[in-house]
C-alpha cells in the first residue's frame, strides 16, 4: 500500500488537504486543547466553538481583504447546491422588500397606504419586473439556473447567456459580454467563477457587471467553490459570494457565504411569509435564511465545528506561508497551471485541451488523450500509468469523461512538476 507521501491526489472534490492540517485536526478530534473531549464532542454553543468561528471569519477577511464593515461571513450547510436555492430565496426576498418600500412611498407612506392597494401594486411589480439573470458557462451554472427555474418558474428566470449556443452545443467558452441579455433591475445576476466539470474559469471580473461610479450596479452573485483562496478578487463588486469548503478551504460539511450587510437586517428585512405567499413566491427553509444565520453567528442550528476548525487551520497556514496573503498563493497557482498546460501544449498530437485558451481554468485542467487516435483506450492507459506513479484522481467528471487535473491550493509545486513530467513521458512512450 502506498503511503500518503507517495500520492499526489488531483481529485476535484473532496480535494487534497495539507498533511500537517490533518495531523493537527486528528489530534483535536481526540482531545482538543487538553479538555479531555474531542472537538466534535464540544457543544456548538460553547465559547470554544464561538472562538473557532470568529477566528476563521477574521482570518478569511484578512486573507481576502474582505471589508468587514460592509460584509458578513456566515458558515452554512447544504453545500454549493444548497446555495443555489438560498441565493434565490434570500435575494428575491430582498427585491420584494425594496419594491414594497417603493410602493408604500408612492401611495403616501405607511400611515396613508391601503393594504389592499399596496398588495395589488406589489403583485403587478412582481409579475412585470421580477427577474433573476444567469450566465451559464458550464455544468454548475446550468444546475444553478435550473434550480431557480424549479423554485420560481421560468417566467421569472432569464438565461442571460449560454456558452453552448456559440460553441456547437458544448461548454468550453464564455460568451462575449456584449451578447449578454441582462435584465434592467434583476434581483440577482449569477455566474460560476470556475466550472470544475468543464475547465472554464472567468479570467477576471466581468466588466459589464462592474459597479457604476455612484456605487450602484447589478446585484452580483458568484459561486467560487473551486477557486476561492487561489487569487485576488474584487470583493466589493459582489453582493454575495459563496463556496463549499471542500476544494481549497477544508473538508466537506460547511459552506461559506459572504454577503453584503445592506442585504441583511436591519438594512433589509425579509418580507413576511404571509406576504410572500400572497405574491405566489416561495419562502426559504429557515436554515437557508441568511439574516437568521447571520443573527446567530452561524449557530442557529448545530454546525459542524470540526469542519470550521479545519477551515480555520487551512487559513492560518496560508497566512503563515504567504505574508502577502492571497497574492502569494495566486502566483503559485499560476506557476503550477502553466507547468501542466505547457506540457500538454508541447504535445498537440497526443493531447487536446478542452476549453478555449482564453478561459482555461487554473484550477481544473481538462483534456483528452488522443494518442493513437483511440481516445478511450489511450485515456485508460494514461490513468493506469499515472496511478502507478502516484498521480491519482485524474479521471474526468462522469458527465464528460476525459482527464481532469484539479490544481487546488494543496497541490504542491512538486506535485504539478511530477504531473507535467509524466504528461511529457507518456506522450513520448
Amino acid at each position: 500500500m502506498p503511503s500518503r507521501a507517495e500520492i499526489t491526489y488531483f481529485g476535484a472534490g473532496p480535494a487534497l488537504l495539507p498533511s500537517d492540517v490533518l495531523e493537527t485536526a486528528a489530534q483535536a478530534l481526540v482531545n482538543y486543547k487538553d479538555t479531555g473531549l474531542g472537538i466534535a464532542e464540544h457543544s456548538h454553543r460553547s465559547e470554544l466553538a464561538a472562538t473557532i468561528i470568529n477566528e476563521a471569519k477574521a482570518d478569511l477577511a484578512t486573507y481576502l481583504d474582505i471589508p468587514t464593515a460592509d460584509y458578513e461571513t456566515i458558515f452554512m450547510q447544504a453545500g454549493g447546491t444548497g446555495e443555489f436555492s438560498a441565493s434565490v430565496y434570500n435575494l428575491v426576498g430582498a427585491w420584494v422588500a425594496r419594491e414594497h418600500a417603493a410602493v408604500v412611498a408612492e401611495l403616501g407612506g405607511a400611515d396613508a397606504a391601503d393594504e389592499a392597494a399596496v398588495l395589488a401594486a406589489l403583485r403587478k411589480r412582481v409579475e412585470t419586473g421580477l427577474k433573476l439573470d444567469y450566465i451559464v458557462t458550464g455544468g454548475w451554472s446550468l444546475k444553478a439556473y435550473q434550480e431557480a427555474v424549479r423554485l420560481l418558474g421560468p417566467e421569472y428566470v432569464n438565461l442571460a447567456a449560454d456558452a453552448r449556443v456559440a460553441n456547437g452545443g458544448k461548454f468550453g467558452t464564455i460568451p462575449d459580454q456584449s451578447t449578454w441579455k441582462l435584465s434592467p433591475d434583476a434581483a440577482l445576476v449569477y455566474y460560476c467563477d470556475n466550472e470544475t466539470v468543464d475547465g472554464v474559469e472567468f479570467p477576471e471580473f466581468p466588466a459589464v457587471l462592474a459597479p457604476k461610479a455612484d456605487g450602484t450596479g447589478p446585484i452580483v452573485v458568484a459561486d467560487m467553490s473551486s477557486n476561492i483562496l487561489s487569487r485576488r478578487i474584487p470583493v466589493s463588486n459582489y453582493s454575495l459570494l459563496f463556496f463549499g469548503a471542500q476544494k481549497n478551504l477544508g473538508s466537506t460539511g460547511v459552506t461559506v457565504a459572504v454577503i453584503r450587510k445592506s442585504l441583511l437586517a436591519p438594512a433589509t428585512v425579509q418580507p413576511s411569509p404571509a406576504l410572500m405567499r400572497k405574491l405566489g413566491l416561495p419562502i426559504p427553509p429557515i436554515v437557508l435564511q441568511y439574516e437568521i444565520i447571520a443573527k446567530n453567528n452561524s449557530l442557529y442550528n448545530t454546525l459542524s465545528i470540526f469542519d470550521v476548525y479545519i477551515a480555520g487551520l487551512v487559513l492560518k497556514r496560508l497566512l503563515q506561508i504567504f505574508p502577502n496573503k492571497v497574492d502569494g498563493q495566486e502566483a503559485v497557482s499560476k506557476k503550477k497551471a502553466d507547468l501542466i498546460y505547457t506540457a500538454l501544449e508541447s504535445n498537440p498530437a497526443e493531447y487536446k485541451i478542452v476549453p478555449d485558451k482564453s478561459v482555461r481554468s487554473r484550477m481544473n485542467i481538462c483534456f483528452r488523450v488522443t494518442k493513437n487516435g483511440a481516445v478511450d483506450e489511450s485515456e485508460k492507459a494514461f490513468l493506469k500509468e499515472a496511478t502507478a506513479q502516484g498521480l491519482t484522481g485524474l479521471k474526468g467528471h462522469r458527465s464528460v469523461g476525459g482527464i481532469r487535473a484539479s490544481n487546488y491550493n494543496s497541490i504542491s509545486l512538486e506535485g504539478a512538476e511530477k504531473l507535467a513530467k509524466f504528461i511529457e513521458e507518456f506522450a513520448k512512450a
